[in-house]
């Protein structure tokens, strides 16, 4: 017989959000929900018809995280977090970021940011991040998916990977 977890009751870690502001594809937003439930993370999203409809679509738990709905507009949001002491890490390819073996866990109050699918983070919101991470790749594809790359960073961030 398989073993069956222990709810732990916790719906929301503020310490953690995961923030997909830019994702297009309605299944990645839900992978990434399922990643907040997991962690107890919160998810951080533009307060959008489109992230309405896919994070209702993607609930495969019936029971939503807690969401952050972002605005004005995602830099603002971005910049004003940072502004409180927010630790901002983006999860894109740049010439310093920091390879995933090299993520230490979050000790502070954490923003994953994940860029658009095939457009990354828009770079007048990288120059305000605190760091950017890598996830080193052996294949001969650019990049991993998405919620794959997003998940992979909050767990690390989290301290349970």
């Amino acid at each position: 017989m398989r073993p069956i977890r222990a709810a732990h009751g916790s719906s929301c870690w503020d310490h953690l959000l995961i923030a997909p502001l830019w994702v297009a594809y309605d299944v990645n937003l839900g992978t990434l929900l399922r990643t907040c439930d997991a962690l107890g993370a919160c998810m951080a999203v533009p307060n959008t018809p489109h992230y309405h409809r896919a994070l209702a679509r993607g609930d495969t738990l019936a029971r939503c995280p807690c969401v952050h709905w972002v605005g004005p507009t995602q830099a603002e949001w971005v910049r004003a977090e940072q502004a409180t002491g927010t630790r901002i890490v983006a999860v894109e390819l740049t010439e310093g970021s920091v390879p995933l073996p090299r993520l230490e866990p979050s000790a502070q109050r954490t923003i994953v940011l994940l860029g658009h699918e095939s457009h990354g983070i828009p770079e007048e919101v990288i120059e305000h991040a605190d760091v950017c991470v890598e996830i080193p790749m052996r294949g001969v594809g650019h990049s991993l998916n998405v919620a794959v790359a997003g998940s992979l960073v909050a767990y690390r961030l989290a301290g349970l990977a």
